[in-house]
């Protein structure tokens, strides 16, 4: 079993002191996982199987962790990272959250990856109410914040690009013929919902091939071949990153030139466009929130830059050119954000109230004009996302600031 755990660098001359004597350390209040000299945090990932490509992400998170060691914590105290593979196996993610819950005794899981997995553990993590806190999925139901309260997804939501698709697609190819390949599950189906909802009943006629395809398949290449077959001019790819890799790779052997929207969790350049041959990605469209490591416009952009010196120092073997290092990044920054709100109060409930006080959060991987704003009754920090096009050599946003925001709580 893999295990990955980032312990607390040796403590260095704090200089914020942990606690004042006297009758404010009365007011520290703690639940599991917290104490004056440090914060457990668990996450499960999938280091290995179908979709490990997004291991990085975990590795990021635990990169900066012990940058915010090495700066003195936060609020005086260390962060206790320890991060489990779960393969992208619902079984083994339950297997993980338990041994965090109840034998590593953490504060909270934060950045559980995948739409099956986080399924999996939401009612285990609602019943013992841990929170379950920036899940690693853009689920429409992490927003659902009165049957779940102790659950918060973080990045936009599938249905709401799904949406801007449909809005796009409706307004520059009204007469396309639409082709869908998706991951037949929550993730895939919630993405496929939100495209339907946004065509509205123009889907009816519009989307003439729905191509599902399992997780544990070798390959979607027949599932291209069938939407080349259906005369689909306008290829909606709902896809994590071995398979869009595969997708795209086919498509130019068959020598299939749809107009293509790449879903946003598989938009990685390292990850996904190189390994596809990124001339087969040219023309590629998707939305995206966060900047693209490979544009040069941001070269002397302050959170660029303070984004390069933290991967320098901290994560030297990752990868500069992917979105997942990036991502990690951002939403490693906004639990720490959380995590200072917070303050001498490391009650589970009170965690859970400053992940729903966050307002106008800007963080510098962020696209401008994108904030994170959450309240009690909007579990969705992120809602607005930006068009771009693959080049050849990076995203270029183009457009504006485009809302695909879901009403949540139901």
């Amino acid at each position: 079993m893999t295990m990955l755990k980032y312990g607390m660098l040796p403590a260095l001359a704090l200089g914020l002191a942990v606690g004042l004597a006297g009758p404010a350390s009365a007011q520290k209040k703690y639940d599991p996982g917290a104490s004056d000299t440090e914060i457990k945090i668990g996450n499960i990932n999938p280091y290995s199987g179908p979709a490990s490509a997004y291991g990085t992400i975990g590795k990021t998170i635990g990169a900066y962790f012990n940058k915010v060691n090495a700066e003195g914590g936060i609020n005086g105290r260390k962060i206790n990272y320890i991060s489990y593979d779960d393969g992208y196996s619902p079984p083994r993610a339950v297997e993980q959250a338990r041994k965090l819950v109840e034998s590593d005794e953490v504060l909270l899981i934060f950045q559980a990856l995948g739409t099956p997995s986080n399924t999996a553990i939401q009612k285990y993590m609602n019943a013992k109410k841990v929170p379950q806190l920036f899940v690693a999925t853009g689920a429409t139901k992490w927003g659902e914040y009165k049957e779940f309260p102790w659950t918060m997804g973080w990045q936009p939501n599938y249905q709401g690009e799904g949406r801007i698709y449909a809005a796009y697609i409706l307004k520059n190819h009204p007469q396309g013929k639409i082709g869908v390949l998706y991951q037949n599950d929550d993730y895939g189906k919630d993405l496929l919902k939100g495209l339907k909802d946004g065509l509205g009943k123009a889907n009816e006629k519009m989307i003439i091939s729905e191509q599902p395809y399992e997780v544990a398949d070798p390959t979607v290449d027949s599932q291209v071949i069938n939407l080349k077959s259906s005369g689909a001019d306008v290829f909606v790819n709902i896809t994590t990153p071995k398979f869009a890799a595969q997708s795209i790779k086919k498509m130019a052997e068959i020598g299939w030139k749809p107009v293509h929207f790449l879903n946003q969790v598989s938009q990685s350049t390292g990850a996904v466009l190189k390994p596809a041959g990124v001339q087969n990605a040219v023309g590629a469209l998707t939305t995206g929130y966060i900047k693209d490591l490979t544009d040069p416009q941001w070269k002397d952009d302050k959170g660029f830059k303070d984004f390069i010196a933290f991967m320098d120092k901290y994560y030297p073997d990752g990868d500069k050119t992917s979105s997942f290092t990036s991502y990690g990044y951002s939403v490693a920054q906004t639990m720490a954000q959380v995590l200072k709100q917070a303050g001498d109060n490391l009650t589970r409930e009170n965690v859970m109230k400053q992940a729903a006080s966050l307002k106008d959060l800007e963080l510098g991987m962020l696209l401008p004009g994108i904030k994170i704003n959450t309240s009690a009754t909007d579990f969705y920090p992120i809602d607005d996302q930006q068009m771009m096009r693959f080049t050849g050599t990076l995203w270029e946003t183009f457009g504006p600031i485009l809302s695909g925001k879901v009403e949540g709580g139901s």
